[in-house]
């Protein structure tokens, strides 16, 4: 295998996320106590979990966790479920699956390093399609028809967006999947923010219910909250694209931890409860970050995003983005994430803005020692 370049993020990450006082780029919703999941559990479940062993589960996943998650489609069954231990798991399957050499990818910038690093490592063949701020960074369809090749085996996309926080138009979307569905390309969507739309009218329609070669990554880390279960999940009608990347795991993860299945079970039992409670967080938050950027427009330009917990936002200062992040992060312990750990070698990213978070509790303080870094720089 090819060697794969440094993930920037997550060694940003390994740096300053548990060392930073005030975490205020954090990409997930605020997490829940076990014995508040537990309080949300059925009988079944919650006799499922008295009765846990510690041994393994199977490849796939337990299949009661595969019903429940199929239960969060329109159209599919738990036949057509792949567990993994996290998404990151699953889209490096996904990927590995989807692609060989001399094959060509498209993907959308700014993205999530990985989505745009595998498909370039595996087939050297990738054309990045930019999703504009000017367009609110939407997805231009004709952008994609002009990068297709008959090579084309793959599209990938992420809405609700990491970093922009932007939601494709239904409209664009299914457009989208009709395109894939009409040259026979695979649509990989990574939905990890789907259910924290600021409108619910613009919660898009899942791939993997729209045609067969949709193909749905899932997570309950970002919406749900809780990353400390390592439970993702690929969904799709191909179910021999799912017996490739199982045999995948074979290699990797093996199999999930057991006591993360029943929990995650749980969870996805009570989602409208617990995404209810997670979107509510987010518009609080929102206000508050509108609020404060309100409060100095001379130096930040905030467009509230679609959905999902983070936005992109732009930096107006004469120092930069770089500088302005490292001096916060060492100063006051706000942790921002700078453009440059978005940028892409298949297109030119915006270079003068930053990832900012809102789906965790706590971000008064966060935002006190920012104003108050402020008032001291300026």
């Amino acid at each position: 295998m090819t060697a794969l370049p440094d993930f920037r993020l997550e060694t940003h990450f390994s740096t300053w996320e548990f060392a930073a006082r005030h975490h205020m780029t954090a990409s997930d919703a605020e997490t829940m106590r076990m014995g508040d999941l537990l309080a949300l559990a059925d009988a079944e479940d919650r006799d499922a979990w008295e009765r846990l062993t510690l041994g393994y589960t199977e490849t796939w996943g337990a299949p009661a966790l595969r019903d429940t998650i199929a239960s969060t489609y329109d159209t599919l069954s738990g036949a057509d479920i792949l567990t993994f231990a996290g998404a990151e798991e699953g889209l490096f399957c996904a990927m590995h699956a989807l692609l060989e050499a001399g094959d060509h990818a498209i993907v959308t910038v700014p993205n999530y390093q990985s989505m745009e690093t595998l498909p370039v490592t595996i087939t050297r063949h990738v054309t990045g399609v930019a999703l504009r701020p000017e367009n609110r960074w939407q997805i231009d369809l004709d952008e994609v028809r002009r990068a297709i090749r008959p090579q084309t085996k793959l599209i990938a996309v992420n809405f609700p967006n990491n970093p922009t926080g932007a939601i494709a138009e239904p409209a664009i979307f299914r457009g989208l999947a009709d395109l894939c569905a009409a040259r026979g390309i695979h649509l990989f969507s990574d939905e990890v923010y789907r259910g924290l739309e600021i409108d619910d009218a613009k919660r898009l329609p899942q791939a993997a219910d729209l045609f067969d070669r949709g193909v749905s990554l899932n997570v309950m880390s970002k919406a749900y909250g809780m990353p400390g279960l390592r439970i993702g999940w690929i969904a799709c009608r191909d179910r021999a694209l799912l017996a490739r990347m199982e045999k995948m795991k074979h290699y990797l993860s093996i199999c999930n931890a057991r006591p993360s299945e029943v929990l995650a079970r749980i969870a996805l039992k009570a989602r409208a409860t617990i995404l209810a409670r997670n979107r509510a967080r987010c518009a609080e938050n929102l206000e508050k970050l509108g609020a404060f950027f309100a409060g100095c427009r001379h130096l930040y330009e905030w467009a509230a995003p679609d959905g999902g917990c983070v936005a992109f936002t732009r930096y107006l200062g004469a120092d930069g983005i770089e500088e302005h992040c490292r001096r916060l992060v060492e100063e006051k312990g706000v942790l921002l994430l700078p453009a440059s750990l978005f940028v892409s070698d298949l297109l030119p990213a915006p270079a003068d803005r930053f990832r900012v978070g809102f789906g965790r509790r706590n971000i008064d303080a966060g935002l006190a020692a920012w104003r108050a870094f402020l008032a001291e720089a300026h």
